[in-house]
This record gives C-alpha cells, sequence and structure tokens, in this order.
C-alpha cells in the first residue's frame, strides 16, 4: 500500500477475521457483534485493522498488517495503491475478483431484493485487466500538477499522479506530457477511441502543448465495427472491450426476431439502438442529455426504424402511445425513478432488459418488477472495471402474468 501521503488518522487498531465482501468493496468482520468494513482486505483473512471511523452501528478503518492472508493475495503494481481512491480491489487475484463481484451481485440481490435463491450468472471478465480505461478525469493543483484526489481516510488531498496503470497508455502519453505544467481550471478530461485512435482533450491545451489535438467538441469511437460519434459531455462505456460484450449480451437477452418494438430507455449515444434497428421493426429511445441525444442522431442516421424522445424516462415512458415488446433500461447508478418503473408497469411488455452499474439500485428495481407481475430470469455480471468493486450487470426479466 505505497503512497507519498501522510498516514491516514486512527482512531484505534483490532484484530479481526474477516467473513465476506460488501457491495463498496471492503471485506467484512465483526468486533463484539459489531460490523466493521475493512478495506484492502479480503474474506477468510485474519488481519489488524487500524479504524478510521465510529459510526452508529458499524466501524469504517483498513488493513494495516495481514495475519494469515488469502491464498487470493496478491502484490499490488500499483506504487499509489491504498492512498489513491480509484481502485481497491488491485489486492485480489484478477479470477477471485470475478467470483466476488458474482457473490457480492448475488448478495444485495438476496439482502436488498429479497430474493432466496437470485439467478446470477458468472461474471464475464474483460479482455484487459490493466489499461482498460478510455477516459480520465484529472485534478490539478497550483503547480500545473495532474492526479487524483486521495481516499477518505487521507482528507481528500490531492496526489499526483504520474502514470495510472488502469487507463489506457494513450491517455497515460497526454498524462506525461501535460504532467507539472497543466494550468486548467479544476480539471483535466482525456477520452481516447481505443479502436478509432481519435483523442478528445479538455480544456483547450494547445497553448501549454500545441502537439496535443484539444478542445474538440467530440470524437469518435467503434464498437463491433459500428462507428459512434460521442460529444465532450456524452455518455460512453469507459471499457470499450467489455463495452462490446454488453452489446452482444443485450442482444442475445432481447432475441430479436424482426418484429419487436423496443423502447431504448436511458438510451444516451444510440449504443444498442444502432445495433438494434437492423433486427427489429421499431426503436423509441429515450434520453435527457441533450448532448447525447444530437450524437444520437448521427450516429443512427442511416436507420428509419428509429425514433428518439428527449426528456427524462419517468416524464414520457407511462405517456408513450405503444406497447413496446421489449423495454431496455440503463440507468445511471441512482437507478431507475419511481415513476420510471410505475411506467414500465403500466406499459408491461413482455421482456425486460436492465442494464446497471450498481448492484443495490438493482436489487431494488428488480424487486419491484416481480413484485409487479415480472419473473427474473438471470442477472450476469460484467467486469466493466477491473481492480475495482464497481460491477456492470444485465438482468433479464420476461412478464409472469397478465
Amino acid at each position: 500500500m505505497a503512497g507519498t501521503m501522510p498516514e491516514p488518522r486512527t482512531v484505534r487498531t483490532i484484530e479481526l477475521h474477516l467473513e465476506d465482501m460488501a457491495h463498496h468493496g471492503a471485506a467484512i468482520g465483526r468486533e463484539d457483534g459489531r460490523v466493521v468494513f475493512a478495506e484492502y482486505g479480503i474474506p477468510g483473512e485474519d488481519v489488524v485493522v487500524a479504524i478510521e471511523r465510529d459510526r452508529k452501528d458499524h466501524s469504517l478503518g483498513r488493513v494495516v498488517d495481514v495475519r494469515t492472508p488469502s491464498p487470493e493475495r496478491v502484490d499490488p503494481p500499483c506504487p499509489y495503491f491504498g492512498v489513491c481512491g480509484g481502485c481497491q480491489w488491485q489486492h485480489i487475484r484478477y479470477e477471485h475478483q470475478l467470483l466476488l463481484k458474482q457473490h457480492v451481485v448475488r448478495q444485495q440481490l438476496r439482502r436488498i431484493g429479497k430474493f432466496d435463491d437470485p439467478p446470477v450468472s458468472p461474471t464475464i471478465p474483460s479482455p484487459d485487466q490493466f489499461g482498460y480505461r478510455n477516459h480520465a478525469r484529472f485534478s490539478v493543483d497550483g503547480k500545473g500538477n495532474l492526479g487524483y484526489i486521495s481516499r477518505p481516510g487521507h482528507g481528500y488531498r490531492f496526489i499526483r499522479i504520474d502514470r495510472c496503470l488502469i487507463m489506457h497508455p494513450k491517455i497515460n502519453e497526454v498524462l506525461g506530457r501535460l504532467q507539472g505544467k497543466a494550468f486548467v481550471k479544476h480539471q483535466l478530461m482525456v477520452r481516447y477511441g481505443i479502436n478509432t485512435g481519435e483523442l478528445l482533450v479538455h480544456p483547450d491545451v494547445s497553448a501549454i502543448d500545441p502537439e496535443i489535438p484539444s478542445g474538440q467538441r467530440f470524437y469518435h469511437e467503434a464498437l463491433l465495427g459500428h462507428r459512434f460519434r460521442i460529444s465532450a459531455s456524452s455518455f460512453f462505456q469507459t471499457n470499450t472491450g467489455v463495452a462490446e460484450r454488453l452489446v452482444q449480451l443485450v442482444l442475445e437477452r432481447i432475441a430479436p426476431t424482426g418484429r419487436e418494438v423496443v423502447v431504448d430507455a436511458y438510451a444516451g449515444v444510440g449504443t444498442f439502438a444502432a445495433f438494434l434497428a437492423p433486427h427489429v421493426a421499431r426503436v423509441i429511445g429515450i434520453e435527457e442529455a441533450p448532448s447525447a441525444v444530437d450524437d444520437a442522431r448521427v450516429n443512427l442516421d442511416q436507420f428509419d426504424n428509429v425514433e428518439y424522445v428527449l426528456a427524462k424516462v419517468e416524464q414520457v415512458l407511462a405517456k408513450l402511445a405503444v406497447r413496446p415488446d421489449v423495454v431496455i433500461l440503463d440507468p445511471p447508478r441512482v437507478g431507475c425513478a419511481p415513476e420510471a418503473i410505475a411506467g414500465v408497469l403500466l406499459l408491461r411488455p413482455p421482456r425486460i432488459v436492465y442494464v446497471s452499474c450498481d448492484p443495490a439500485t438493482l436489487a431494488r428495481d428488480l424487486r419491484k418488477l416481480v413484485d409487479g407481475g415480472y419473473r427474473l430470469l438471470d442477472v450476469t455480471p460484467l467486469d466493466m472495471f477491473p481492480q475495482t468493486y464497481h460491477i456492470e450487470s444485465v438482468a433479464t426479466l420476461e412478464l409472469a402474468v397478465e
């Protein structure tokens, strides 16, 4: 757990046996029955934990000594690990990370969703365990340095980062060229099209390094051969290789026959619509971000069976004048608004495919959908974010009662 920051404040230290893994990436132990969340631990280990915060019903801390290491423990390759808050699981063998993510999804479905035996498939791995991220947002200090904000226990301080192991090498190249001279306001954003070779760098840094293309309105990325325009403010998945597998999985779960009407809620720049359009009768995309809708209209221009609605999903879903065969839900981390779930239940599509980046809000929403008459067929985690606790999942439901 190397780093350049001072040691975080420690309230006290305790010896602990770690029993489980929490959905936010810390291992779980108990001190006289009280739950302790221990960062950088692995279930099954006996450890010494430095407690950083005691709260009413639990404590938060970090592992500072491992008395009985797990066979799944490895040496983290990053010198900032344990100080930078970006990665939480570099100390865990990658294959075991995949098992833990499946376990966490299953546990959230049991605890929050109240599913007795949730149908959770094995986690689909990332083709790249490091160097996979196509999007970076670096903080800047007053000296032109680029870096990240440290983990909470270190007081949210700035730490200079000279190379981030989960970023694509091209992003690290930009980082290296601007490090120490990035006199810009607030943050530097770098996005890279792994399949196109295009960069997007904001803000404009041409006065600092004219050889770095910067200040662009948009860049392009390609998934499975389809080219997408992505504006600077539009969302796009950060792991291109897993994004391609995600698209394939959603299509597999829909199994289009050519006759379907599909509602693509939280449709973004048209990622799913572009691959569905050739295989279904009609796609209706709903998206609230104007930049993403503008991108989608470019990305989907070749299809005459796709229409986009610029609005919040919860405001328009229930008002659609059509009963779709499939609804795709791909909300942000907070999950679907209650009105969006109510809209789905009013439309009652025969099939729902729910794409989630948070197992807790997924479990909450799946329970509402199942209580509303749906049967949960499968939840498949995908490792969109290796070395971190974050989990992408695809859940498939079918209408059980009419």
